[in-house]
């Protein structure tokens, strides 16, 4: 029998000029947060800052989100 881990989440945020960027994480609350507040230093979410939550999907496994996250990119 699969053991269940914590929830996993496939998320969407985007800017005002409306770029767009997917990611995976096990603890959306504080991914958004940090998304928010330029915690990605030299990244492609900081340099476009990527500050609003627009979409997210929960899912059982973190290799489901990835999957997933993988797909919603070819979308």
């Amino acid at each position: 029998m699969a053991r269940r881990g914590k929830p996993s989440f496939v998320y969407i945020m985007t800017n005002r000029s409306k770029t767009l960027y997917t990611g995976v994480s096990s603890n959306l609350h504080q991914r958004v947060f940090r998304h928010k507040n330029g915690w990605f230093e030299g990244s492609f979410t900081s340099r476009y800052k990527l500050d609003r939550l627009i979409y997210y999907e929960e899912f059982v496994t973190i290799v489901a989100a990835i999957a997933r996250g993988k797909s919603r990119s070819r979308d």
